[in-house]
């Protein structure tokens, strides 16, 4: 039986490689550095190839009992056709036919998927939204991306770019964005804006979202106030999607979702006093489970979905 599927996490710092089993644990990893390669999609691809080869044989696993592999990367990913259309962090990255490259040279059944929509699939099959048939999956960091489980399955849209939840406009006359618009979600809560904003409210220039977290578990007024309003701002992005898509929980990931203690409290206040009631008395607000595993565990599920 073929009970193994090696997930792939392809990010502009690192790829991750997991080796996960049939009760979604993963069993053995590795991970290296993107930036030697970057510039070239050719040797990435190869670096990438070889390291899922070493980390079977490090794992002690045939590659017969391999399923598949499952790779999710940051950028418009056609799923039916398996070519990546583009990577706005990872230059080179345009309609590269990565299913078809690596199945050649691993021999064994690809799926390639968008990164936060493989986080998705594992929070949804195996995380904090298991049994939930509709919901967000948002990831807050240096972007802010969102997969959607609609009616119990993986909601892509025709052009497989749905989600793109960080760059609806929250302002007419809001700053420019790298996605060409202005006013963008992702430019009010992004890692980056949220950074410069820390370094403002605490008059030092090196503070980390980090350290502003540890402030917040000290007690510290200022700090929890910081967090307090980073969690209104989540909350105004989040009232849309709520009231447009009625889902019943919303997943709260990534690098920011470190803080989710100190930023729910104002996210479900915010819902609660702009959506819809109907849709705001439905919807639950929670953190994601399984953290930097769940794009891992979520090359499990999207195997096994492309073959049912």
């Amino acid at each position: 039986m073929k009970h193994f599927v090696v997930g792939v996490d392809v990010g502009g710092t690192n790829v991750k490689l997991g080796v996960v089993d049939g009760r979604a644990q993963v069993l053995a990893r590795s991970a290296f550095s993107t930036k030697e390669y970057i510039q070239s999609p050719s040797r990435l691809i190869m670096a990438i190839s070889r390291a899922v080869i070493e980390l079977c044989k490090v794992a002690d696993i045939p590659r017969k009992d391999v399923q598949g592999v499952g790779i999710g990367l940051p950028g418009l990913v056609d799923v039916q056709a398996g070519v990546i259309r583009v990577l706005p962090n990872i230059p080179g990255w345009k309609d590269v036919p990565l299913k078809k490259v690596l199945e050649g040279k691993l021999g064994l059944p690809v799926q390639v998927e968008n990164d936060v929509n493989m986080i998705t699939l594992g929070e949804w099959q195996y995380g904090a939204g298991k049994g939930i048939q509709n919901l967000i999956c948002m990831t807050l960091g240096t972007g802010v991306g969102a997969g959607l489980i609609l009616n119990n399955d993986i909601y892509r849209g025709p052009g497989f770019a749905a989600g793109e939840i960080g760059h609806a406009p929250l302002n007419e006359d809001g700053p420019a964005c790298g996605c060409g618009g202005y006013g963008c979600y992702e430019r009010y809560v992004g890692n980056k804006t949220l950074q410069k904003w820390a370094a403002e409210v605490f008059d030092q220039k090196d503070v980390t979202l980090e350290e502003v977290s540890r402030r917040a578990m000290q007690g510290k007024k200022k700090a929890l106030r910081f967090w307090q309003e980073v969690g209104e701002k989540v909350g105004v992005g989040l009232v849309g999607p709520v009231n447009i898509l009625n889902p019943e929980c919303i997943i709260i990931g990534g690098g920011v979702s470190r803080s989710f203690e100190f930023i729910a409290p104002a996210v479900r206040k915010v819902i609660a006093r702009r959506a819809m009631r109907t849709q705001a008395d439905m919807v639950k607000v929670i953190r994601a489970r399984l953290d930097d595993d769940a794009g891992l565990i979520g090359a499990k599920v999207l195997i096994h979905h492309e073959k049912n």
